[in-house]
Parts: structure tokens; C-alpha cells; sequence
């Protein structure tokens, strides 16, 4: 991720764990400086120090990207860096391995390469110096929280993985249900005559094959039975015993299962809102219902609202929808597919960085991210992490809080 900082000589001031050296007799080497804090140099850098020659560890961005310049001495007097050989090796939360090898120039040698951020690793310096090798070994944390599973749980924190994704306009579209127009069944005697008995009242349930009623036929003065056809429950019934059928239906019957929502859309929004467009709805207070597509508009609109009506349908599986309830709908317009996507609420500030947080068992890091396109679900990624990273999708602002209580950060 290219960015601009505008700093002074910032150093790499890899703080937290304790420094471990040694020489090519395998000597631990000494560190000087109080507890729990790393010695530090004239350049304000970490000092690593191997019995008289030293090294300080600095990571210099002024106006440049980060990169690692490093200063030897040698009983504290400067060293001419062309003498000394030097690697850094970085290793990241993840497996990711950065190897650095230096260039000599002036008092000090120059990495080359950038030091991506976070500045969040182990870190192993080898050098040699007439003919002595010189290891030192650290850890830099940096943006980087442990948070239990339990915790996690508890905290409402869930993890997805960084891919694709569609992002577009989102419009917000509200409707009302309705019964399909196939959910409605007539259920009619065969032949006219006298309706001897009748089995169900408005608003039983019935299934398919269930006697309905008895009728004797006008013309043959035979009782046949009238059965259903269909399962569902009694909306009419139009006769009782000694009453004559004639043609009218006997019974209609609605299958609750066949529901539609029938959503207004906005004059603005008709030509943006097509038939066959994706539609995800939701109750009024955001619960998912289902995702639907939309069908064709309807002939006749919404004269009071002044809109064009559409219907989506939704099978009412559960049971949970009635008649006249209200729903939301909400329409991805001038959608487009990108490579490389994190969930809009997942990102966070940290420092002058956007970041989400990268998932490694019980451990959580920083990934400063460059943006893209963005909707109110989805981000564009252009940079700053890799397809298939798990992150902190929700609860990431519980993440950054643990992070900044414990100071797991340098300044730049």
C-alpha cells in the first residue's frame, strides 16, 4: 500500500520482547537499558549490542516508504558500513517471510526494500563484522491483540475471509404482503343440486383429498362427495345443508405458503430498478426475511402514493408473514463484481491508517488497507491484504479497543 508519510527519522523501536544475541561462539550477547525497555542509540533506534560492536535499528520514512537504516559502532564509534555485511529477516503473524538485504551508504546502511506495513514481526539481524557473525533475535509487535475464543464469542466478534464481492447503490424499496394470485382455489360440486352436508368452517385447515360436502344431484338425485384439491385453509364457504349450489364455488380455499410483496418504486427510481434484479427483504426492524428477484411491474400502480408496483415473491415457509404486514427491500444498482473485498463495518481507524483486523487462531493484527469502491455492505480492498485472509468481520471496534488499552503501537 503506497502512501505519503510526512515524518522526521522515525525509528523501529520493536518493543516487548527481550533481546536475544549471540556470537560466532554462541555467547548471549549483553543489552543495556531499564527493564522491560530495549536500549536505545543516538538516532533514538534500538541498539543491539554483541560485546563491542553494535548495531541501531531504525526504519527511516521521511518522505520515502519505510525502509531500514542502520547504524554499526564499534566500542561506540561509528563503523565504516562498507565493512559489515548485514540481512534482517522478518517474519509475520500469517508465515509471511520478508528477507532484507543492505546496502552501505554514508555512516549507515540502507535495507533495500520497503518495510510494509504493520511493523509487526520477528525480527532476525545477522552481521558480520571483520570476519565475526553477529545474531540477535526479537520480537516487534505491533497493533496486534490475543483474545480468547470465549472472549471472542462473548464480544460478538465473527470472522469472515477476505474475497469478491459486489458492490453498487443500494435503494431501499417497502412493501406490503400479499397472497400469490395461485394461492386462491374455488372448490365447486360437480353437479348442481342439494347440499346434504358440509364438513369445514371458515378458517379450518384442510388438506388435499379431505371431504368437503355432501350433495344429492338435481338431475340424477344421487349424494356425491366433494372433496378438496388442494391443501390449505377455508377463506369462504358458500352454503350450508338444504341450500342449492347452482354453479358458484362451495368453498375457496387459500394455500398461506403462496405469498408475494408487493413493493412501490419511486418514479426516480424506475429506470435504475428493473425486473429481475436481486432483492434482499427484511422485516421493518432489519431481521432477514429472504432474497428474492423481482418480477414484472404490475399493470395497474400505487394512484395515492404515486408509484409503479412490482412484486417479488417470498414463500412463506416459516409462517411468519401475514397478509398486510410490511416489509423492506433493499436493490443493488450499477453493480460491480471486484476481486479483493472486506465488510463495510469491519473497518477501523488506527493511527492515520483505515484497517481491519487479521484472524490467526487467538490472535488479532492490523492490516492497513488502500480503498476502493464502497457500499453501505461491502469495501473495495485495492491493497494491504491477501485473498482468503480471515478477519474480524464484526466486533472489530472491540479488537481496537483491546489494542489501544495495552499500547501495542509505535508512533511514525
Amino acid at each position: 500500500m503506497k502512501k505519503t508519510i510526512i515524518t522526521r527519522l522515525a525509528v523501529a523501536l520493536f518493543i516487548i520482547a527481550p533481546l536475544a544475541a549471540c556470537n560466532s561462539s554462541s555467547e548471549p550477547a549483553e543489552e543495556h537499558g531499564e527493564e522491560g525497555e530495549p536500549a536505545k542509540g543516538p538516532h533514538n533506534g534500538r541498539l543491539l549490542k554483541d560485546g563491542d560492536f553494535a548495531v541501531e535499528m531504525t526504519i527511516f520514512e521521511d518522505g520515502v516508504p519505510p525502509q531500514f537504516r542502520v547504524y554499526p559502532t564499534k566500542d561506540g564509534k561509528p563503523v565504516d558500513a562498507k565493512t559489515v555485511q548485514l540481512t534482517v529477516t522478518l517474519k509475520r503473524l500469517g508465515g509471511e517471510v520478508n528477507t532484507f538485504p543492505f546496502k552501505a551508504e554514508k555512516d549507515y546502511l540502507t535495507g533495500q526494500g520497503v518495510v510494509e506495513e504493520p511493523h509487526s514481526f520477528d525480527v532476525e539481524v545477522v552481521a558480520v563484522e571483520a570476519g565475526k557473525r553477529h545474531v540477535w533475535r526479537y520480537a516487534s509487535p505491533e497493533g496486534r491483540t490475543r483474545i480468547t475464543a470465549d472472549a471472542a464469542k462473548a464480544g460478538g466478534i465473527e470472522i469472515e475471509t477476505v474475497g469478491p464481492a459486489t458492490i453498487g447503490e443500494t435503494r431501499e424499496l417497502y412493501g406490503t404482503v400479499q397472497l400469490a394470485t395461485t394461492a386462491r382455489s374455488e372448490i365447486r360440486g360437480q353437479f348442481p343440486g342439494r347440499i346434504v352436508s358440509v364438513t369445514k368452517q371458515v378458517g379450518d385447515t384442510v388438506k388435499r383429498g379431505q371431504l368437503l360436502a355432501r350433495i344429492e344431484s338435481s338431475e340424477s338425485l344421487q349424494v356425491y362427495p366433494v372433496y378438496s384439491t388442494v391443501s390449505g385453509v377455508v377463506a369462504e364457504r358458500n352454503g350450508n345443508p338444504g341450500d342449492v349450489t347452482f354453479d358458484r364455488a362451495l368453498y375457496v380455499i387459500i394455500d398461506p405458503a403462496q405469498t408475494t410483496v408487493v413493493f412501490n418504486i419511486f418514479p426516480k427510481d424506475l429506470a435504475a430498478i428493473q425486473p429481475g434484479m436481486a432483492v434482499q427483504i427484511d422485516t421493518m426492524e432489519g431481521t432477514a426475511i429472504a432474497a428474492a428477484r423481482l418480477g414484472q411491474y404490475l399493470p395497474d400502480g400505487n394512484a395515492e402514493a404515486g408509484t409503479a408496483l412490482v412484486r417479488a415473491s417470498v414463500p412463506n415457509r416459516g409462517g411468519r408473514l401475514r397478509p398486510g404486514m410490511a416489509l423492506r427491500g433493499r436493490v443493488t444498482i450499477n453493480a460491480v463484481q471486484v476481486p479483493l473485498a472486506v465488510r463495510t463495518e469491519a473497518l477501523q481507524r488506527f493511527r492515520d491508517f483505515t484497517v481491519v483486523f487479521a484472524n490467526y487462531g487467538q490472535d488479532y493484527e492490523v492490516r492497513m488497507l488502500e480503498l476502493g469502491r464502497k457500499s453501505p455492505e461491502w469495501t473495495e480492498v485495492l491493497s494491504g491484504i491477501k485473498p482468503g485472509t480471515p478477519y474480524a468481520a464484526k466486533g472489530a471496534f472491540l479488537i481496537r479497543a483491546d489494542i489501544e488499552k495495552s499500547g501495542a503501537s509505535h508512533d511514525h
